[in-house]
């Protein structure tokens, strides 16, 4: 059996829906009509038109009933308003009562349309040509069999039934069942019948589907969605007696069917909503409470403005407060790396500066003490020095400036490398 694997919204017990096809022209004078005749009979209150006749599903004709003398319904068709159409126009009828919705009470449908199908040809299924309070016999091809079937549990809203006669019937068994179902189920129920030769080939349609027909019984077919609590077992019938007498059992899946909590795909949801967020057929009550909504909803929104607008202008305040204390920081980071720089002597290019001057003096005696190299021994040219020549012990260690060859003599006399005489006139390179 095929399962839903989407959680979706389930139908209130308080909700009648159907949804079906219509042949012939724009239904519009039709539905006043019969809706005018009912208001004047006293069986309806009142009813109201929303006209649009440019779009399909469009046109919106509502009303308002009460039953069980206390219970009032309302109730929302949507139809094809359009001058020409190519094909059938579907309608969409959704009704809510005050409390959980009584099979006993009249269709809804019956609200809107004339009861005579002749006048116009409304009740049909939207798969296909199914009627809705009438026999439907399944096509003998067995593609086109398996299509429909396939179409009717996807796409149909209504409550499919498919029955198996076990021999050719007479006229008691041509008889619809559904003119057996309480009032509010005979618009919501197609009845297939499958010829007595037709039993192998509706089961291989059906088993996609995931049920089967017993021979000479039927089965409701799941729907999609799913509706929830199904199970094969308990909406099959083993046998169906086509006699004209009253098939009980089967009606009573019927009615247990129709009890499941209904999932709603997406149009069905839509109708849903719109019947209780659009609904224009208001009494002075009706009016007034909903000024009164309107209302609150607006003191709502503007309390909410009001709650966003100091809550904006609260971060504001907290945003402009942080970056004050930003720029106090960085301020503050500036003047401590002014006066550590001052404490250092004059920030960062005093102190290159400085350490340039402490590398230069350093390697200044360094250079001249590598200058000093040995004369060779008999170089000519080496005469008598002056007492006077030679190191100058009086400075900073610094040769002065100007000394002649002979100073290279008197510092190696000077060094301590070996004794000196006073009488040479000429060094002794050893």
């Amino acid at each position: 059996m095929p399962k839903s694997s989407t959680a979706r919204p389930t139908a209130p017990d308080t909700v009648w829906l159907a949804r079906g096809r219509q042949a012939g022209p724009a239904p519009q004078e039709i539905l006043r009509e019969n809706l005018r005749r009912l208001k004047a009979d006293g069986t309806i209150f009142d009813y109201a038109e929303t006209g649009n006749t440019t779009e399909p599903d469009a046109h919106v004709f509502e009303a308002r009933w009460v039953v069980d003398d206390t219970v009032t319904v309302r109730a929302r068709l949507t139809t094809d308003g359009r001058p020409h159409v190519d094909e059938e126009r579907r309608w969409t009828l959704a009704a809510e009562a005050e409390r959980p919705w009584d099979l006993s009470w009249s269709s809804p449908a019956t609200m809107f349309w004339p009861a005579d199908g002749e006048v116009v040809r409304w009740d049909r299924d939207v798969v296909g040509d199914l009627a809705l309070q009438d026999i439907n016999p399944l096509p003998q091809e067995d593609k086109a069999l398996r299509r429909l079937l396939r179409e009717a549990a996807q796409h149909s809203w209504s409550i499919n039934v498919v029955v198996h006669e076990a021999m050719t019937t007479d006229e008691r068994g041509r008889l619809p069942l559904v003119r057996l179902l309480p009032p509010a189920l005979r618009h919501r129920v197609v009845e297939h019948r499958a010829a007595p030769d037709q039993f192998q080939a509706v089961n291989w349609a059906l088993y996609d589907l995931g049920v089967r027909v017993p021979r000479g019984g039927a089965v409701i077919l799941p729907g999609s969605p799913v509706r929830t609590g199904y199970t094969e077992g308990d909406f099959t019938v083993r046998s169906v007696f086509l006699d004209g007498s009253e098939p009980t059992e089967l009606l009573e899946k019927v009615v247990g069917f129709a009890a499941l909590p209904r999932p709603l795909n997406g149009e069905a949801d839509e109708a849903v909503t719109a019947l209780r967020e659009k609904w224009q057929l208001l009494t002075m009550e009706e009016e007034l409470e909903r000024a009164r909504a309107l209302v609150a909803a607006y003191a709502e929104a503007l309390e909410a403005m009001t709650r966003s607008r100091d809550q904006y202008r609260e971060a504001t305040e907290l945003a402009h407060a942080a970056l004050a204390e930003i720029k106090e920081f960085r301020g503050a980071a500036s003047r401590a790396q002014a006066s550590s720089g001052d404490m250092d002597g004059g920030g960062l290019p005093q102190q290159l500066t400085r350490t340039f001057q402490r590398f230069t003096g350093a390697i200044r005696p360094r250079r001249a003490r590598g200058e000093v190299a040995a004369p060779a021994a008999g170089t000519p040219g080496d005469g008598p020095h002056p007492s006077g020549d030679g190191l100058d012990t009086s400075g900073d260690g610094s040769l002065t400036p100007g000394a002649g060859p002979g100073a290279a003599a008197d510092r190696l006399r000077t060094s301590g490398d070996g004794p000196s005489t006073s009488g040479d006139e000429h060094g002794t390179a050893g």
